[in-house]
């Protein structure tokens, strides 16, 4: 599916805000409140929109640490890790990467107690790096339309 100028509009506005009613969109783009849920529905059907997401903040959850984990695997663990580590509610978001390490997780804590133990499981899988997240720099940075 080509990805026109119309539609990247209608992407942008949902990024920006999700539940903003296909009228709403319509008005900001254009277009009819219909013509914007046909283009919606062509876009997901085609994999280009994939979810839609309720943000959730750690720390008003109880989560007070947020941390970055590189894991390097030891010799044939990291198939064994990849299934194992789809199960920790501590994990928002796990890549393999090249280089040294193979995995790189961020994930959310309730306190150092609470790291020494998700850290004592990763570690039956391979070495660990953890560094502790001061702040946010940048974050939920929309896709944009490539130039």
């Amino acid at each position: 599916m080509i990805i026109d100028t119309l539609n990247w509009k209608i992407l942008k506005c949902l990024q920006a805000n999700a539940r903003q009613s296909n009228a709403e969109i319509g008005r900001l783009v254009g277009i009819s409140s219909p013509a914007v849920g046909e283009r919606i529905k062509k876009m997901e059907d085609a994999g280009i929109i994939h979810s839609y997401k309720t943000a959730v903040s750690p720390f008003e959850t109880g989560y007070q640490l947020k941390a970055i984990i590189t894991l390097r695997a030891f010799m044939g663990k990291l198939k064994p890790f990849l299934e194992k580590v789809k199960t920790y509610d501590e994990v928002l978001n796990c890549y393999r990467i090249t280089g040294n390490e193979n995995i790189v997780m961020e994930v959310v804590l309730k306190n150092q107690k609470h790291l020494e133990a998700f850290i004592d499981q990763l570690i039956t899988y391979g070495e660990t790096k953890t560094q502790i997240v001061l702040s946010h720099v940048v974050s939920n940075n929309p896709i944009k339309k490539p130039e």
